[in-house]
């Protein structure tokens, strides 16, 4: 936007105006179009042909061109014919936002919308996007009394929990004459994780377990990776098959190893003075740990999440790093 548009006192009215009127929108995941949140505008096209209409009904009278005012009024039966098609291409609609997953930052959103019609016939040329990013439209069809899923994606700013942008969905179906129109606020709210960091150092150290036994040379790598060559006579419970599939390498868990020791992940200990570039270090780490399928816990300031392993633990650490 050039410095004088962003200057115009008209901009400006029309984005306090737009800003109070989002806010009177209720917020919900299920929005039911009626008349009261629809609207509708003629576009270029509709204001090109109300234009050529009335040269039409003026040359008509002006020449008394019997076939000039069958033309006119057979052109503007099929206009307004067109608008009420086209409002009610979204009147009756039901929109229903499906809870979205969480993503890492940097990563594009994916929310999954289900329209349903409760119609007898087709919905034609419907599109869904976010208000801000109306460049970027998904366009679906509406069966009869059926439903459809459109995927829009939106790209969060940073780390945290957001909120849902406004979404808006539109049809110029059958003519293009006339464009209609709503706009939803859902009530959602995505998890975004922090970006892990793309070239993150070896895991940490693993610290002594408490009553445990301080063995030195414990760690013949100098880090924390809790696996050890694999040997024959091994159970295959201890293999860890992940790394095994990455790096076609057999390695199993060092049982005395893990014993002895315990993995933490601590802020206080992530090397980077910028907190922002810890987490993403922290992220990098509970990822790689969590593909060696270890035991890990996490030390956040005013937080402490004890070792664990699996999914559960792996997301309950990525979202104490996204809200911390």
């Amino acid at each position: 936007m050039s410095v004088a548009a962003s200057l115009n006192p008209l901009n400006h009215v029309r984005r306090q105006f737009r800003a109070w009127w989002q806010a009177r929108l209720p917020l919900s995941d299920t929005l039911t179009l009626t008349q009261r949140n629809v609207y509708i505008l003629p576009t270029r096209p509709g204001f090109m042909l109300g234009a050529t209409l009335a040269v039409l009904i003026i040359a008509s009278i002006n020449y008394q061109l019997n076939l000039g005012y069958l033309l006119t009024f057979l052109l503007t039966g099929c206009g307004v014919v067109g608008m009420h098609v086209c409002h009610a291409t979204l009147r009756g609609l039901t929109l229903s936002l499906a809870p979205p997953e969480p993503q890492f930052a940097g990563v594009a959103a994916t929310l999954r919308i289900t329209l349903t019609s409760e119609r007898r016939s087709t919905r034609h040329g419907i599109g869904l996007a976010v208000l801000d990013a109306r460049d970027q439209w998904a366009w679906t069809d509406v069966p009869a009394q059926g439903s459809s899923v459109v995927e829009v994606a939106f790209r969060p700013g940073r780390r945290g929990l957001h909120r849902v942008p406004p979404l808006t969905a539109e049809t110029r179906f059958p003519l293009g004459t006339f464009r209609v129109w709503t706009v939803w606020k859902p009530a959602a709210q995505v998890l975004v994780y922090p970006a892990p960091e793309a070239h993150p150092p070896p895991l940490p150290p693993g610290e002594p377990r408490s009553g445990g036994p301080v063995m030195a040379n414990a760690r013949s790598s100098g880090e924390f990776d809790g696996v050890r060559p694999y040997r024959r006579g091994d159970a295959l419970k201890l293999v860890v098959w992940k790394k095994a599939a990455k790096s076609d390498e057999l390695v199993s868990r060092d049982t005395q190893q893990a014993q002895r020791y315990e993995l933490w992940l601590d802020f206080q200990q992530a090397g980077p003075v910028d907190t922002e570039l810890r987490i993403s270090r922290l992220a990098a780490w509970v990822l790689q740990a969590d593909r060696l399928g270890l035991d890990w816990g996490l030390r956040l300031p005013g937080q402490e999440i004890a070792p664990a392993t699996g999914e559960a633990h792996r997301r309950r650490c990525l979202e104490a790093l996204a809200t911390c």
